[in-house]
């Protein structure tokens, strides 16, 4: 692995409280074939029996509890803040990682100094059907995970550089993180949920940095202790499922990356495609869920003062490249 044998990894695991997809969680990374490995556990619940699963199945790992502000983002910024390692491998707990995930996925760090995130092939839980095989900008200014619902025969073998990689496995270069991040924030805190990794990759490809995808790092995606599931993620008709509130912070978060990352030559570029994107959400909402209309308007006040200055702290960041 080029000298990285002996490099410490973070291991960032945030749970919801559902026991049986942490306790398999752990396990994979207990039985990892990369041993130099420091795990930690960010609890968004008040769930008492975690304590007693994480001491029996992973010991070695420390529990952190994130009952002030459970959500996502500020529970991996927690951990992250935390984390001692020189890269840090952020997870769902509804992933399993394959043995050799951690790796074979460090390989890709060594390939090139500037490339600051890698990303495995994510596989649902029947093994046979692709979840992400790297994440990519598309042209409607959403998130695009290669091969998604795709049945596995192959097709994505190649070692190659990508755009991102998907939030559920997602491993990054601390010091990637270190120069992106906004203000004390790695993830934006007022992402919650949704976009966080586009937004990520995002402000990393604008500041030099690259993905990496590396096919021999395998891991399974159980889809059930977030709320994302098999529906299309690019899709903006196919979320159904969300709740008002959430349904709210996928609306906002696209449009919160946009509004911090988009350059005005890109903007201009894929205007039209945007709109059109637009136009379907909006009026899909009018016609079958007008309420997330009524709170979105009430949420962009609520962030506007804090999205235009998350905006600048970015500009500021570019300046240095």
């Amino acid at each position: 692995m080029n000298g990285l044998t002996n490099i410490i990894v973070s291991v960032i695991v945030v749970t919801c409280g559902k026991l049986d997809y942490l306790s398999r969680c752990l396990d994979s990374i207990k039985k990892q074939s990369y041993k130099n490995l420091e795990a930690s556990v960010i609890n968004n619940t008040y769930n008492q029996e975690l304590e007693k699963v994480i001491a029996d199945i992973y010991p070695e790992s420390s529990l952190y509890s994130n009952f002030q502000n459970p959500y996502y983002c500020p529970a991996l910024n927690l951990g992250i803040s935390k984390s001692r390692g020189e890269f840090v491998l952020c997870l769902n707990d509804d992933v399993i990682l394959d043995e050799g995930f951690i790796e074979n996925a460090l390989r890709g760090f060594s390939v090139n100094k500037k490339i600051g995130m890698v990303g495995g092939k994510l596989l649902r839980s029947n093994r046979k059907t692709i979840d992400s095989a790297g994440l990519f900008l598309s042209r409607w200014r959403t998130a695009e995970e290669r091969g998604y619902g795709l049945r596995d025969r192959g097709q994505f073998e190649k070692e190659e550089y990508v755009f991102g990689v998907n939030g559920a496995a997602a491993f990054y270069r601390k010091k990637m993180l270190d120069e992106i991040k906004l203000g004390s924030e790695y993830f934006d805190s007022d992402f919650h949920i949704f976009y966080e990794d586009l937004d990520v990759a995002w402000r990393a490809q604008n500041s030099g940095w690259r993905g990496y995808y590396i096919p021999s790092a395998i891991a399974y995606h159980i889809r059930g202790g977030t709320v994302r599931t098999q529906e299309g993620r690019d899709k903006p008709y196919a979320r159904r499922y969300l709740s008002d509130d959430l349904q709210v912070d996928l609306i906002k978060n696209r449009y919160f990356t946009i509004i911090k990352n988009e350059s005005f030559p890109g903007l201009l570029a894929h205007l039209p495609c945007i709109l059109l994107y637009d136009l379907i959400t909006w009026s899909y909402l009018l016609l079958f869920r007008p309420r997330p209309l009524k709170l979105f308007l009430t949420t962009l006040k609520q962030y506007a003062k804090s999205i235009l200055r998350k905006r600048e702290l970015q500009r500021e960041i570019l300046k240095k490249f």
